[in-house]
């Protein structure tokens, strides 16, 4: 039974509470209630949830009745899964968690897989490789399928296949009416082009269905090179990754390592680079192209091998425990001399150590226009910046600190453009950071669907979009969801540009 608590009833009565409760298959959590706190912590926990109360979504049909009690009460309404991109704190909000809903099946024959909203990747790289196939997962397979896409989505496979969004086919989603509804390239397609790159903006995401690859192995992983050696390293490698072929996707990232049995002996206590490669092909071909980074300086470690796609998480190997982190990210036009001199100051051997920074090579066709346009935008920029600190360990203003040396000393590589995936926290969430995650054209495209969709933008707990605000009690350019679905690919098209 539903206890009565006050900061419930301050938003709808106990009574309709108790009502919905019995409405779900899924459980409710209220304040002070057992399961309520371990319901809303996040993965980034620099973010705390005090929602009015809590769903746990076991199906569509939970999500539905969740949002249309959110929708009659005035709540607004939050979505999390795993939280590992959580925005903003869901204080006063209804959370709909969607961590029970972890149902997926693989289709073999049209190599597509589809995902509920709570599916973890390392699941669906389980299930995939049993026929040879491959998602177009993030470096850490214990992060949320469908939010990850839903975001852009940039992995190992990324230069050779494009983001995780281009290979969407359809998606079910519950908007701010209460209504379900299917968004694909024949139906609304509208909305299937803005949940594809703008995230939780337009509803709760039940469920998508998204095209799978053929890929079952790699030859892949990581050389560690000496902190005396990281700057020939990476002399050597602005240049050297500029001709590689987009079958091969690298990143680095420099780091004092510590001293714990976790690590492997070679790096205990000690600076090093971590160059993380994958390369789609033979093993032959990817040694010899990456030989020169071989030879350029002799690593510590060296795990780069022919290896089971089921393995991609031990390239990056990034740390699974829950940890509160200040981060901030946005893409280089190039890396030169200069650059990379800026780098080695911010986060070199010499370096404070306050923060990390990892660059990823983009390119190849994250540059290039997908079959189906969506919302995330496409660049020349050629690497992904991305910084972060850890809190709460007495050196917090020192992480803050270096994080605005980050983007004072690179400003000049800095391409404008940021990605949603990689704005976790409280920092970036201003509708002005916001923005640079879109072309102008796009941008303006997503407010008007943003009105069209959300009007009262019930879906504001996230790295949100503003619709357009209301004018003398009506809100201006109001376009009603049914005409948007029937826009036509070429007005899309436009949109996407």
């Amino acid at each position: 039974m539903l206890k009565q608590y006050s900061s419930v009833d301050a938003v709808a009565p106990i009574g309709s509470v108790r009502e919905l409760a019995t409405d779900l298959a899924g459980p409710i959590f209220l304040p002070g209630q057992p399961g309520y706190t371990d319901e809303a912590e996040c993965f980034d926990t620099s973010v705390r949830h005090h929602p009015a109360l809590i769903v746990g979504a076991a199906n569509a049909d939970d999500v539905v009745t969740a949002v249309r009690f959110a929708r009659d009460h005035g709540l607004g309404v939050a979505v999390q899964a795993t939280g590992h991109g959580v925005a903003l704190p869901a204080d006063g909000a209804l959370l709909v968690s969607t961590r029970r809903m972890s149902g997926f099946s693989v289709d073999p024959e049209r190599r597509t897989v589809r995902l509920e909203a709570g599916v973890l990747w390392r699941d669906v790289i389980r299930a995939s490789a049993r026929y040879g196939l491959a998602p177009l997962n993030g470096s850490a397979p214990f992060v949320g399928a469908v939010s990850y896409t839903l975001g852009g989505g940039i992995g190992v496979l990324a230069r050779r296949y494009g983001y995780a969004a281009d290979h969407v086919r359809e998606i079910e989603v519950v908007t701010a009416d209460g209504e379900r509804r299917t968004a694909s390239e024949e139906a609304n397609p509208d909305l299937f082009w803005a949940l594809r790159g703008g995230k939780g903006n337009f509803g709760v995401v039940t469920a998508l269905e998204a095209e799978l690859v053929g890929v079952s192995r790699i030859y892949g992983g990581g050389l560690f090179f000496p902190a005396d050696s990281i700057s020939d390293v990476l002399h050597f490698y602005r240049g050297w990754v500029t001709d590689v072929p987009d079958e091969l996707s690298s990143s680095f990232v420099m780091m004092p390592w510590p001293d714990v049995p976790e690590v492997p002996e070679q790096l205990r206590g000690r600076f090093a680079l971590h160059m993380r490669l994958c390369y789609l092909g033979s093993p032959d071909d990817g040694a010899r192209i990456i030989q020169p980074l071989r030879e350029i300086a002799t690593p510590l470690l060296d795990t780069v091998t022919d290896i089971p796609y089921t393995q991609v998480g031990t390239i990056h190997n990034d740390p699974p425990a829950p940890g509160s982190y200040h981060v901030n990210n946005f893409q280089l036009t190039h890396l030169d001399h200069d650059a990379v001199e800026a780098i080695l100051r911010l986060v070199g051997p010499e370096s404070d150590g306050a923060i990390g920074i990892e660059i990823r090579h983009l390119g190849g066709a994250l540059a290039r226009e997908p079959r189906v346009l969506n919302a995330v935008a496409r660049t020349t920029a050629q690497f992904q910046l991305y910084s972060g600190g850890v809190l709460g360990i007495g050196a917090d203003e020192a992480v803050y600190a270096g994080h605005d040396r980050v983007i004072d000393t690179l400003s000049p590589w800095s391409s404008g453009t940021r990605m949603l995936n990689f704005m976790a926290g409280v920092a970036h969430t201003d509708p002005a950071d916001v923005r640079q995650a879109f072309t102008a054209e796009a941008y303006a495209r997503l407010v008007e669907l943003k009105t069209a969709y959300d009007p009262r933008n019930m879906f504001r707990f996230n790295h949100n979009i503003p619709p357009t605000p209301e004018r003398n009690g009506s809100r201006s350019h109001r376009i009603s969801p049914s005409r948007l679905s029937t826009s036509d690919s070429s007005g899309l098209r436009r949109a996407g540009g």
